[in-house]
């Protein structure tokens, strides 16, 4: 059982990895045209801090430490892409993206750290840690969720990365599987909502590919922006 579990956990490692990369060409155009333009911070900024308390996570419960290798390499991704916003958005929006970024993934996170390492103790140090982990994930579902109602609303997919949603799919099945043979309840929840919003997807996919798109306003497209992974671990 234990070989098992470490082979899926490590395939579920290499997807999760795939996705933090997946928005690196939407970062290539921002550094090629020196602006954010009209891409989104937040995502990344919760994204960030999501990666930060499941690797804090991973490195407090026995026996998963394949959660905080995948999440550790998340959160150095994340800081990248959070720099190239504080680097190229607008100097207005950079002020508010630094205090936005320092608000959840320093001082929240610091914060959160602390009293689970000086306050709590065993179970309830991992429980609450995790509690918060699956908290914050289910909370993000809402990037896939404005995709998902795009798409159904222009009747096309455009909006929607078929990859992206792809390795939703796949990320939250094998991560589903390794919370089961794990028996961690705060990895099956919110992996087990998203393999369901994967299934989802993959469908919307093929019932709209070869539609004919309706018109779509600006700030409804901005959706498209937002789609990102919700759950790596």
């Amino acid at each position: 059982m234990e070989t098992l579990t470490f082979f899926i956990g490590i395939i579920g490692n290499i997807i999760s990895v795939l996705m933090f990369l997946s928005p690196v060409k939407t970062f290539i155009r921002i550094v090629k045209n020196k602006s954010t333009e009209e891409f989104e911070s937040l995502p990344y900024i919760c994204t960030l801090l999501n990666s930060s308390l499941w690797t804090y996570y991973g490195i407090i419960k026995p026996g998963s430490y394949l959660v905080s290798t995948v999440n550790g390499f998340g959160v150095i991704v994340e800081i990248i892409y959070v720099s190239l916003f504080l680097t190229y958005a607008p100097p207005k929006l950079k002020k508010k993206i630094g205090v936005l970024a320092g608000i959840l993934d320093v001082g929240f996170f610091v914060a959160a750290i602390s009293v689970a390492q000086f306050v709590l103790t065993g179970d309830a140090r991992i429980d609450v840690i995790g509690f918060m982990c699956s908290g914050l994930n289910i909370v993000m579902y809402g990037s896939p969720l404005a995709a998902m109602k795009t798409v159904v609303t222009t009747q096309s997919v455009e909006y929607m990365p078929f990859l992206l949603s792809f390795f939703l799919f796949l990320n939250g099945g094998v991560w589903t599987f390794y919370a089961v043979l794990q028996q961690d309840w705060y990895l099956l929840v919110p992996n087990g909502m998203g393999f369901l919003l994967g299934i989802a997807q993959v469908a919307l996919y093929a019932i709209y590919r070869d539609r004919k798109p309706k018109p779509i306003d600006i700030e409804e497209a901005s959706h498209r922006q937002h789609l990102l992974p919700t759950s790596s671990a």
